[in-house]
């Protein structure tokens, strides 16, 4: 692509609002993978009686294992999310850009 498709892409509303999407989903996604992250840890500083009770009386496993590979879980989710929208909706506003610039 030369310069000028690129000068047409920069100015293009499309391709802000594209970005500003973008951005502000990335940043949503983000502070709620903080904000579980906080949470995890917070409850091992101040709950630890919790993370280390049993399941059950019978039970060898604690409530912390479970939570832990909750966590870590929900990082693989909300990848899961970011990607079907990128695949989705961000990938159709690309496309949409793309054509208008090269007209």
């Amino acid at each position: 692509m030369n310069d000028s498709i690129y000068q047409r892409i920069d100015t293009n509303p499309r391709f802000k609002e594209l970005v500003a999407k973008r951005e502000r989903f990335a940043w949503l996604l983000s502070l709620v993978m903080l904000g579980l992250y906080v949470l995890f840890i917070l409850l091992i500083a101040f709950a630890p009686q919790l993370l280390g009770a049993r399941i059950s009386a019978e039970s060898s496993v604690t409530w912390g294992i479970p939570m832990g590979v909750g966590l870590i879980v929900s990082a693989f989710v909300l990848t899961g999310i970011y990607v079907r929208r990128a695949n989705g909706e961000f990938d159709r506003l690309n496309q949409q850009i793309l054509k208008e610039a090269q007209q």
